[in-house]
């Protein structure tokens, strides 16, 4: 099936739209079956029993769900292009994708994934912290910070210029990084759940060392809480470790973690 992928011709413009268009459907699909199956089951049918867990005591405000939908769907198109020209690239021969999973050693099929991972935490630490320059700021990046109370719906939610720039360094990975067709799927998908995760306002990890360690070391919500909230701290997407090296991470952040799970 991935083989005959290949007989296409991208470069046509129907074609290449079709592309778009089954690259929107699997993104939005999966934006909405992961935060739907986040927000049901935590804030619907299992909210007492996450209720301690809950960062901000808050409510919603009226519509925010439905302006992070919009500003998601813009990002969902900007994502389904990108991603379009990237399997345009790989067809042509300018990526490092792979399909044989013998072409490598099989272990370089989960260190790939951690190299990738460890690029796109630099890029976006980097890129986060831009971000947050005062004259960016007020033109791209308050968009996703109206967000003040993060949901699940929150992931994604980010002007087009944003999302434009964070679409970048998929491409830029697949061209440096060899990786085979389903490491690449899933990074996506832990870079789907981290970015639910780290927007849920609920702390999801367990309450034992293991999940002390885990929440110190890897961004969930109320690490990514403390970004929300004051802004000059916590720019990390999948781990800390940037934060940390830079004295970016928030100097309460271990406190309100421990005391909450």
């Amino acid at each position: 099936m991935v083989e005959s992928l290949f007989k296409l011709d991208f470069i046509q413009p129907t074609v290449f739209f079709t592309l778009c268009l089954v690259m929107f459907i699997l993104i939005t699909s999966r934006y909405f079956i992961l935060g739907g199956i986040f927000h049901v089951y935590f804030y619907l049918w299992k909210r007492e029993k996450w209720e301690n867990r809950k960062i901000n005591k808050k409510e919603y405000p009226k519509n925010q769900f439905k302006k992070e939908v919009f500003w998601s769907m813009l990002t969902a198109i900007i994502f389904s292009v990108i991603g379009a020209i990237s399997a345009l690239a790989w067809q042509r021969g300018y990526t490092a994708i792979y399909l044989n999973i013998n072409d490598y050693s099989l272990w370089w099929f989960p260190v790939s994934i951690m190299v990738a991972m460890f690029i796109h935490e630099t890029y976006y630490y980097w890129l986060h912290r831009l971000m947050h320059h005062p004259k960016i700021y007020k033109q791209v990046h308050q968009v996703h910070h109206d967000s003040k109370i993060t949901s699940a719906w929150t992931a994604f939610s980010f002007h087009p210029v944003e999302g434009f720039l964070e679409a970048l360094i998929m491409p830029a990975i697949i061209i440096i990084v060899p990786m085979h067709l389903y490491a690449i799927l899933f990074h996506l998908t832990i870079m789907t759940i981290t970015a639910a995760v780290n927007h849920l306002d609920i702390e999801i990890y367990p309450r034992n060392l293991f999940g002390n360690l885990l929440g110190k070391h890897i961004i969930g919500a109320t690490h990514h809480s403390h970004h929300h909230k004051f802004y000059r701290y916590n720019f990390g997407l999948y781990f800390t470790f940037w934060d940390k090296w830079s004295k970016t991470e928030s100097p309460n952040f271990v406190r309100d973690f421990e005391g909450r799970v």
